[in-house]
């Protein structure tokens, strides 16, 4: 990890130099913070960079701060939220004879055999529907985007834990999705899918790449926007 002082203020940052011309900066919901720059960008350039967006990095690790409490801490009681493919819902309770889960416009119901305030057991329901609904989320639309392509053989899709990725390409016959895309909205997801089977085609983020994944996901820029600032 890099180092970035600004007045009091101390950041750790992730430096990733690759083929490009600009440079960018990212934070994401657990406050990860990542620039990226061209391979032979100065440590002068770099520094000028992050003095010009101090601002702007200050209100976004505040935000996620602010906003964001973490799964683990999660009693999954009601009163608490929980995001389902870009949306924000109410977690409400009930005793039922069986569990499962249900949803409306506003509320994420967790039916409970057990006591409403059992957290554990409310948690497992959870993860239980999490996992099923992800499975079938990320393997439809996985299927819609390669129609996308014209690939002869399409990688396998996979899904696994990452602390830096939302996607990973690994080779031409497996991609990785993030388990927490399932928070974010199918557009969030069709883009991750499409960034990493462009990578069937161009390994490295080239301006050949970029043209691509323009082709096959017009505006991804705005996506990819919004994705970096989702809650999960």
């Amino acid at each position: 990890m890099n180092i970035f002082q600004y007045g009091k203020n101390r950041y750790e940052y992730e430096l990733i130099k690759e083929n490009r011309k600009t440079l960018s900066l990212t934070v994401k919901p657990d406050l990860r913070t990542t620039l990226k720059c061209p391979i032979n960008a100065s440590a002068e350039r770099i520094e000028n960079f992050l003095r010009r967006k101090w601002s702007w990095l200050e209100k976004q690790l505040n935000y996620f701060r602010k906003h964001q409490k973490p799964e683990s801490k999660k009693e999954f009681i009601s009163g608490e939220s929980i995001w389902y493919l870009g949306r924000q819902y109410k977690i409400l309770v009930k005793s039922s004879l069986k569990n499962s889960i249900s949803l409306d416009k506003k509320h994420f119901y967790i039916h409970s055999k057990y006591p409403v305030d059992e957290t554990i057991s409310n948690r497992l329901i959870v993860n239980t529907w999490i996992r099923s609904k992800r499975k079938d989320v990320f393997n439809n639309r996985f299927q819609e985007m390669k129609t996308r392509f014209d690939y002869k053989m399409t990688p396998k899709l996979v899904i696994r834990d990452m602390d830096k990725r939302w996607g990973s390409f690994i080779s031409e016959s497996k991609i990785v999705l993030n388990p927490k895309l399932i928070h974010v909205s199918t557009e969030c997801i069709d883009y991750v899918i499409v960034h990493e089977l462009c990578h069937v085609k161009y390994k490295n983020h080239s301006k050949k790449y970029y043209e691509f994944l323009s082709e096959k996901f017009p505006n991804w820029e705005r996506v990819k926007s919004k994705l970096e600032l989702s809650t999960t």
